[in-house]
């Protein structure tokens, strides 16, 4: 028959299996996938228009190889594609 695990056993076990696991290197730890919409159950976090327009411009700096001096144009870009998608929105 097998035999009984006591809790000093299990503990012990685990206390292992973490050991190996902070020894690992970080790019052999599996991440998990991220995902843009928030499950369910998490609250939904709202960020303000202004962030939204600033990340957007950021993005477009880069994509175009962060090449200075159309910092305005790339303001107003975003601002347009999301005050269009937050107008989209609403009258969905």
């Amino acid at each position: 028959m097998a035999e009984k695990r006591t809790k000093t056993d299990r503990l012990e076990r685990q206390t292992e299996q973490l050991g190996k696991r902070v020894d690992r290197h970080p790019d052999e730890i599996e991440k998990e996938p991220s995902t843009l919409a928030p499950k369910s159950d998490e609250p939904t976090v709202l960020i303000p228009i202004e962030q939204q327009i600033q990340q957007r411009a950021y993005e477009l700096y880069e994509q175009r190889g962060r090449t200075d001096g159309h910092d305005l144009d790339d303001w107003l870009q975003a601002e347009c594609e999301i005050k269009g998608t937050q107008a989209y929105a609403a009258a969905a």
